[in-house]
């Protein structure tokens, strides 16, 4: 079964945000509440966690602005 991940609401006020870095390649395997990537908002950058432990597989590209719950990757 995998897990989907999702960019987060991080503020109130926050409809999407910037990929600004991948911390894990494709293909790696996560383990839960690991960082794995770093998203900019209008007013900070966050590191994010991994929501499950497992191979991650990414879709979304660094650079990329995305809206609150879209799909970046799964974790399988």
């Amino acid at each position: 079964m995998s897990t989907e991940i999702l960019l987060p609401k991080i503020g109130f006020s926050m409809n999407e945000g910037v990929l600004a870095e991948w911390m894990v390649a494709d293909g790696d395997q996560v383990t839960e509440g690991q960082p794995i990537y770093a998203l900019e908002s209008d007013k900070s950058t966050n590191e994010v966690e991994s929501p499950a432990s497992g191979t991650i597989r990414i879709v979304a590209q660094v650079g990329e602005t995305y809206e609150v719950g879209a799909i970046l990757g799964t974790i399988e």
